[in-house]
């Protein structure tokens, strides 16, 4: 009776902390849409707008925090039987942070260019970036969601998500070739951070997939 009571609270926990995980990849995916939509903003010259799209990321991205503040406090009264379980689901949740961590900074890049001379086909790269890293997120987030229910479902989900990323590294390969072909109209400063939003959009794309292995090993254990 004990160990069935132990079990009967171990999934509890699971299925809530999974549930606060689910809430944290939403909040994450609307991170990525508002940059998204700050690149699209600049593509089209409404700067104004495209900085209130970052400002949206930048209040989203404080929930996110919060978020995984309430995951691990929910993890934290699990029993000894869920501690394999715990741990993996903690590294999740950190990759997930870290992943709006990077699309923060790459609002961040574009809050300091506002003002920068940047050629319309590096805005148009980026915007196109970003809409294969939503991609991204929205399969990551799917992959989650069948954690409990279908882990086939997930394990399948988080395959996607690491075809994606190699799809968005192909387009940070040709974002770097078109600098050879553009670098001389920019300046020398808003080169680097440009160069750096490129970069901080991979690396969400690399967390993404990251997380993704977590999702194989959460859905094995079910």
């Amino acid at each position: 009776m004990e160990k069935r009571s132990y079990i009967w609270f171990e999934r509890r926990r699971r299925t809530r902390a999974l549930e606060l995980a689910q809430e944290q990849i939403s909040k994450a995916l609307d991170t990525v849409n508002f940059l998204k939509n700050a690149a699209r903003e600049l593509v089209e010259g409404d700067k104004k707008e495209a900085m209130r799209q970052v400002e949206n990321i930048f209040k989203v991205e404080k929930e996110v925090d919060t978020l995984r503040t309430e995951v691990f406090k929910e993890l934290s009264k699990g029993v000894a039987l869920f501690a394999e379980y715990r741990e993996d689901l903690m590294h999740l949740v950190k990759r997930l942070d870290t992943f709006a961590d990077h699309v923060k900074d790459a609002g961040r890049c574009i809050m300091m260019l506002e003002e920068a001379n940047i050629p319309e086909a590096l805005w148009e790269k980026v915007a196109f970036m970003t809409l294969v890293l939503v991609d991204c997120a929205q399969a990551l987030r799917e992959s989650i969601e069948k954690i409990a229910d279908d882990p086939a479902g997930a394990i399948k989900g988080a395959k996607r998500v690491e075809d994606v990323e190699k799809k968005l590294d192909d387009e940070y390969l040709n974002a770097k070739k078109l600098f050879i072909k553009y670098g001389g109209e920019v300046n020398s400063g808003a080169l680097v951070i440009f160069n750096n939003l490129v970069e901080f959009i991979e690396h969400a794309a690399d967390m993404c997939a990251d997380t993704a292995d977590y999702i194989v090993i959460l859905s094995s254990r079910e």
